[in-house]
């Protein structure tokens, strides 16, 4: 149970403090309270507003999702080691809501910054699974939409993959994660897993150019097990050597998800 607080710079983070207090109070419980503060240009204004709210409050990392749109309108040209600089979910994981893009963003609305179809894929992998941040997943990439205003169709289509990487997190995206954000073109990283989760622990390599490859450590207990991509994109099979590591591969301008062969 909770609420999510549109537009909150309008309105008194003195006031917004004592509601939710008295809220939590009255209903005797943690509710979730998500609060939308669209900022794409400054991580600081994010930050003072946790800071004046005392952490009451998620926030949607607006500035996570301003980053994909920029990467999506530059393809190659971004460089996505630095794709979560400047956001909530690098600097305060806890309380960050990321998305691709909503309501706000679409075709056609006042804030209109939509992440281009062949990013949205990468962008997904990027909120569903790291450890990171709460996602939140948007009704059209699930469902599509047709809709039209003052003469402008806009037809939005659902996200192939989206079904199976909500899947892969249910029941996968666990344990110690892996860092590889280390080429302006193509990054990756792996969960270990945990023993709670069968068969749990994953490797994700996306590019915004060619296709790519890299060497990513899932952990030594997988020595000698089998990983393959579970979108599908490729049919390779990544055998795991002793120290725990594996060459990966992901197609051009896309991603691929690894998961254990079973």
């Amino acid at each position: 149970d909770g609420f999510r607080l549109d537009a909150v710079k309008h309105i008194s983070t003195e006031f917004l403090n004592e509601w939710i207090d008295t809220m939590r109070e009255v209903c005797d419980k943690e509710l979730l309270i998500i609060a939308e503060n669209w900022v794409v240009d400054n991580i600081n204004e994010l930050e003072e507003y946790v800071e004046a709210t005392g952490g009451r409050t998620q926030l949607f990392d607006s500035m996570l999702h301003h980053n994909f749109y920029l990467a999506a309108q530059a393809g190659q040209e971004y460089d996505l080691t630095t794709i979560f600089d400047n956001t909530l979910v690098q600097n305060n994981p806890l309380l960050s809501i990321t998305f691709v893009d909503n309501h706000d963003s679409q075709p056609l609305q006042s804030l209109e910054s939509f992440v281009e179809e062949w990013f949205r894929p990468l962008g997904y992998a990027m909120i569903l699974l790291r450890e990171g941040g709460i996602p939140c997943v948007f009704y059209t990439d699930v469902y599509d939409a047709n809709y039209e205003e003052d003469g402008n169709k806009v037809e939005l289509k659902a996200v192939a993959s989206l079904p199976q990487m909500l899947k892969v997190r249910e029941l996968l995206a666990y344990g110690l994660q892996r860092d590889y954000l280390d080429h302006p073109n193509c990054i990756g990283w792996t969960r270990e897993g945990d023993e709670e989760y069968e068969n749990s622990g994953l490797a994700v390599l996306l590019s915004n150019g060619e296709e790519g490859f890299k060497t990513m450590e899932v952990g030594a207990k997988f020595s000698g097990k089998t990983f393959v991509d579970v979108l599908g994109y490729r049919t390779e099979e990544v055998v795991i050597n002793e120290e725990g590591f594996g060459e990966f591969l992901c197609p051009a301008g896309s991603v691929s998800v690894w998961i254990l062969k079973v």
